[in-house]
């Protein structure tokens, strides 16, 4: 690549620019570059992930980089993308969101030197702002037509707004302002549904201190192959906390993406060169049965964000389902793999019973075909006989037993 510029483009990364030649001008030389990260979940998720790649790309090319904590934004709360008025969070709660979101941040961005980068809560200077300097200082150079323009507001006029959501635009301008008087911050960056905000930023700065050099641009929102955003209020959200989305969730997600997403998304998730991923992509194209763009995909994605040992180990509990070795799972990982799948059965059973029960046959008469036919294995084992007992005693780990039927068909009992 020649610049950041033509890579950020070369992935499709940016959506919006406030000028693009000023942008290009700006970052031939090395400058101070901030995104802001809503603190209203205890972890951030792969729609976030795309802003810190991001961000992690332009620390590579030399600029220093402030990830902000919206630990003040977020007492009132982000209205961009949302129909109707959040609940406010309790300062305890989002005290302990802060400090989650501030720890993940610190995995991805390089602090080894303030110079190259810095994690900072807005809540240091929006919390010291009375109202009245709020007013005075600040709200006076924001027009009303000017804020009833933003799309943010525009969109609620109808359902409502509040003004203390009307207002968060001004909050983040003024988080624009602060770094830019204090870190020579000239960029700030964020997601296409924060232009309004980043605007904002951009007018109170050129108000406050006429003839600065200052820009914004956005990146687009990565959408999921239902075209709905990666989002962390959407069900199936994907977290970077591996506790509530495990590193074998993560690698499923991505192994499974559309043949015209793979692509796409190696040049957004990922930090392989263009020429790597023109070549799998060659390789792709001519050998889509392969899935050849869909595991370099999952692997890079779960390498990056979380370890290459918890890559490995993705691809290894992958390939459990398809060699039926299940005996090799730990209780966590048979949970990973199959716990979606997971029917309670009461007692010990007789196995035509429990095929019926848990709907892997439709009849008794059916069930007893499965296992004459050698299709059903319980606990990785072949079984025929559909009057075998399946007990609890038996069970994995005390509580599970795991029944596939044919190849692919996995079904996992949890005895209670």
């Amino acid at each position: 690549m020649h610049n950041i510029l033509e890579e950020l483009e070369y992935r499709d990364l940016i959506k919006d620019f406030s000028n693009r030649d000023e942008i290009k001008e700006l970052l031939d030389t090395k400058q101070t570059i901030y995104c802001g990260f809503d603190p209203s979940m205890s972890s951030l998720h792969v729609g976030n992930y795309v802003m810190i790649s991001f961000l992690k790309r332009l620390q590579k090319a030399g600029h220093k980089i402030i990830a902000i904590v919206g630990g003040g934004t977020g007492m009132i709360g982000d209205p961009s993308g949302k129909s109707k008025e959040r609940n406010l969070q309790t300062e305890e709660s989002l005290k302990i969101n802060t400090q989650a979101i501030k720890e993940q941040l610190e995995r991805f961005i390089d602090l080894s030197d303030p110079k190259k980068g810095m994690i900072i809560n807005n809540y240091e200077w929006l919390s010291k702002i009375s109202l009245l300097d709020f007013l005075r200082d600040y709200g006076k150079y924001f027009p009303i037509n000017y804020l009833l323009a933003k799309d943010t507001v525009a969109s609620r006029l109808e359902s409502g707004i509040s003004y203390t959501e009307f207002s968060y635009s001004i909050l983040q301008a003024i988080d624009f302002l602060m770094l830019f008087e204090h870190q020579k911050c000239a960029i700030q960056v964020g997601g296409s549904d924060q232009w309004g905000n980043l605007t904002s930023g951009l007018e109170l700065i050129r108000k406050v201190k006429p003839g600065s050099k200052v820009g914004v641009m956005t990146c687009h929102l990565i959408t999921r192959a239902d075209g709905k955003k990666f989002g962390k209020s959407e069900s199936g959200a994907l977290f970077l906390n591996k506790e509530m989305t495990s590193p074998y969730q993560l690698y499923q997600y991505f192994i499974n993406a559309a043949d015209e997403d793979a692509i796409k998304y190696l040049k957004v998730f990922t930090f392989l060169s263009k020429e790597e991923i023109e070549e799998i992509e060659k390789n792709h194209l001519a050998h889509p049965e392969n899935r050849i763009g869909q595991k370099v995909l999952a692997y890079e994605v779960v390498k990056d964000i979380h370890s290459l040992q918890d890559a490995d180990e993705a691809v290894l509990m992958s390939e459990v389902l398809f060699s039926g070795d299940v005996l090799t799972l730990n209780k966590k990982q048979l949970e990973d793999v199959l716990g979606e799948h997971a029917i309670e059965v009461q007692g010990d059973k007789l196995l035509e019973e429990v095929l019926i029960e848990i709907k892997a046959a439709s009849s008794k008469r059916e069930a007893r075909q499965f296992c004459s036919s050698g299709a059903i294995t319980v606990n990785g084992e072949r079984v025929s006989d559909p009057q075998k007992m399946i007990v609890k005693a038996d069970s994995l780990f005390g509580v599970y037993t795991v029944i596939r039927r044919g190849k692919k068909l996995y079904f996992l009992v949890k005895h209670v």
